[in-house]
């Protein structure tokens, strides 16, 4: 691999490239680049005509295959980002966006920030696509362009989305589906209703991969995508997630939710290919098996 090299003078980063390492070629360096092993201060970059300016350090990653696991503040991680999209782990305890109560700790600050590189006049920005739980963890899509974001959600009710949960007592049967309509009316408590002009179908299918101590760990798939939709309908089962007193848990062995998004898989909105993504269930909730 070539060595770093630290930019003397603003240049576009491609060309940049060409000329501190002329006895590379340039099929190579494009390549790099295709496959997000080209580095600037750090950071993956795709863009070959991403500005440069004076000081900036452009690298090559030696394991250019690997999924790129930029850590920010609050233990927030980079999975993936190109031109189009951003995809993030996003902790326990962090709000997706804004609320009326919190206006910067959140992701969708937290990314804006660091598209903009810490240059408050930068125009660049993130769009959301989807939210999770402020109490909730794991993956979640973040447009980089208006027309990724409105392509990502146009089709966001056939985009696989899958949880696990880690749930007090245990289910009725091994694997199933539950099917009841929501009452969103009062967003912070969500219920099962009868069918109305109120409610909306959610329907979420399970599978259950562990057992130990009254507890249960359960894989989750989302064929609806309806606020709180998991939490209430593993409520009404008599199974609750742990730490989830909203919704009548007892009990909190790990002082979090128990809920995490661990995998997803949608095309990507420019290119079409199939993009997938898996997150580990976090370590103080494999713990309790």
């Amino acid at each position: 691999m070539p060595k770093p090299c630290t930019v003397t003078e603003p240049a576009g980063l491609l060309a940049f490239m060409f000329a501190a390492w002329p006895d590379l070629k340039k099929k190579q360096i494009r390549t790099w680049l295709k496959y997000q092993a080209v580095m600037v201060n750090g950071r993956p970059v795709t863009q070959f005509d991403h500005p440069l300016n004076k000081g900036d350090v452009v690298s090559i990653r030696s394991d250019r295959f690997a999924v790129p696991k930029t850590t920010l503040a609050k233990g927030m991680k980079v999975y993936f980002e190109d031109n189009a999209i951003i995809v993030i782990d996003k902790p326990e305890g962090l709000l997706s966006i804004a609320s009326e109560a919190e206006q910067e700790r959140t992701a969708y600050f937290q990314l804006t920030d660091y598209v903009r590189q810490g240059r408050p006049d930068s125009k660049a920005r993130v769009w959301i696509v989807h939210r999770l739980d402020r109490e909730t963890s794991g993956l979640m899509v973040f447009a980089k362009t208006p027309e990724a974001k409105e392509e990502l959600q146009g089709g966001w009710e056939n985009i696989e989305k899958r949880y696990e949960a880690v749930v007090e007592g245990r289910l009725p049967a091994e694997k199933g589906t539950f099917d009841s309509h929501l009452d969103e009316t009062n967003p912070y408590r969500v219920k099962s209703a009868p069918r109305g002009p109120q409610t909306r179908r959610a329907v979420t299918h399970y599978r259950v991969l562990a057992q130990k101590n009254n507890r249960s760990l359960v894989a989750l798939t989302l064929q609806t995508g309806r606020r709180h939709q998991i939490r209430v309908h593993l409520a009404d089962a008599g199974c609750p997630i742990i730490g989830d007193e909203k919704y009548e848990a007892r009990t909190d062995p790990a002082e979090r939710l128990g809920l995490h998004s661990c995998g997803i898989v949608f095309p990507h909105p420019v290119t079409g290919e199939i993009m997938k993504f898996e997150s580990p269930l976090p370590r103080e909730l494999a713990r309790l098996f």
